[in-house]
């Protein structure tokens, strides 16, 4: 009983840390983008950039991730992770000019992955066996809450101390950041053998040695796509083309961030019934649904819509990762699910700009988000494509 309990903490400080490293080094920029812009004189371009070296961090730190794993161990891969993830906050914290605030944010994209991509084994593994996947799942539990305190925290401090607020939400972010730090560093461990260094360039050849690798990494790479071109124009196609309030807009995306605390151990549970492949396509099914519901932009409907991606948008990766948590042996783990996540890095550094053309192009978000039910369909038939499971691997 102790050591579950032991197991438990270890996947609490991983859901925390996840929500430092992502929710905090990634996504708290753009909600917090127009009090920078305005905070700082900057013009939209010029955020775009800072937004920019933090999505491009990221992707590059897939790359040196998959050499990392390859030879050291993915504890310390994730501690690095998270120093580099506290670092870039408390920088952002103190940032005074654009060029500070994108060096800070580059650091913490490079932490994010550092973190990310280590830290589902570690918690997976703190765990007796039957508990693992919802281990997994907890991790973008982490990151919706993550979201939802960001967001809360943001429009409390900006409504009081005005545009200026957005250092204060990151000096209470590296605040916490910190205290998580101590709390992994003390008590999380992790064995591992020692990495043979045989991941190849990329992680690659690792990737290729987990059986059905390919309509996985298809997969991950349009769940990339697809839900940047929602999430990050919800509450302008709201706004823009369905004359919603910017109160009313605001509800719907925090609605999606509170959704994406149950989406992981949710969809985990329904896997463990009928398994990762009939559930990853049902995730991608409903894709489509919900997103057309949103385009209809009758209010009821589109906030449950909401719900519904937002379970959707922390459940698919999750999903995701726990497929090559399970088909792929310790020592690959850490290459191959940083080959299958730099798939999925430049499909979500892709996504912005196209959907800002197509919208520029057509005067509206509809083909947009039309795009990204489109992409849910091939994800849905990538998914199928998956292996059907032992029927004594679904209970």
């Amino acid at each position: 009983m102790s050591l579950i309990r032991s197991g438990w903490t270890t996947v609490l400080l991983m859901a925390l840390a996840s929500a430092v490293a992502q929710s905090f080094g990634r996504f708290t920029y753009g909600i917090l983008l127009p009090a920078v812009r305005d905070d700082m004189g900057i013009t939209n371009t010029q955020a775009g950039f800072i937004a920019a070296a933090n999505v491009g961090a990221y992707l590059l730190a897939t790359l040196l991730v998959a050499w990392a794993t390859n030879r050291y161990l993915l504890l310390n891969v994730m501690r690095l992770g998270l120093i580099m993830a506290t670092l870039g906050l408390l920088l952002a914290s103190v940032s005074s000019s654009p060029l500070m605030l994108g060096m800070a944010l580059f650091i913490a994209g490079v932490g994010g992955a550092f973190l990310w991509i280590p830290a589902p084994v570690i918690a997976s593994a703190a765990l007796p066996q039957g508990r693992r996947p919802l281990a997994v799942g907890l991790m973008s539990s982490g990151i919706g809450l993550g979201i939802v305190f960001a967001s809360i925290l943001s429009g409390v401090l900006r409504s009081s101390q005005g545009d200026h607020a957005w250092s204060s939400v990151y000096q209470i972010q590296f605040c916490i950041a910190f205290l998580v730090l101590a709390g992994t560093l003390f008590v999380v461990r992790h064995d591992q053998a020692k990495p043979k260094g045989d991941g190849g360039i990329g992680g690659f050849s690792a990737l290729r040695r987990m059986r059905s690798w390919l309509p996985l990494i298809l997969a991950y790479a349009t769940f990339g796509f697809m839900y940047l071109l929602v999430i990050g124009f919800l509450t302008t196609r709201l706004e823009d083309d369905s004359a919603w309030t910017t109160n009313n807009a605001a509800v719907a995306f925090t609605l999606m961030g509170f959704a994406m605390i149950f989406g992981g151990p949710t969809f985990v549970a329904i896997s463990h019934r009928v398994g990762i492949r009939l559930t990853l396509s049902v995730a991608y099914g409903l894709w489509p649904v919900f997103v057309c519901i949103v385009l209809t932009g009758f209010y009821l409907p589109t906030l449950a819509a909401c719900i519904g991606l937002g379970l959707l948008f922390s459940a698919l990766p999750t999903l995701m990762t726990i497929y090559v948590v399970e088909n792929s042996t310790a020592e690959d783990y850490g290459p191959s699910f940083a080959a299958a996540t730099l798939t999925f890095g430049i499909a979500q550094t892709i996504a912005p700009p196209v959907g800002g053309f197509i919208a520029d192009l057509s005067g509206s978000f509809t083909l947009v988000f039309l795009l990204s039910a489109t992409m849910g369909v091939i994800g849905l038939l990538a998914s199928l494509r998956l292996p059907r499971p032992n029927l004594q691997e679904v209970t």
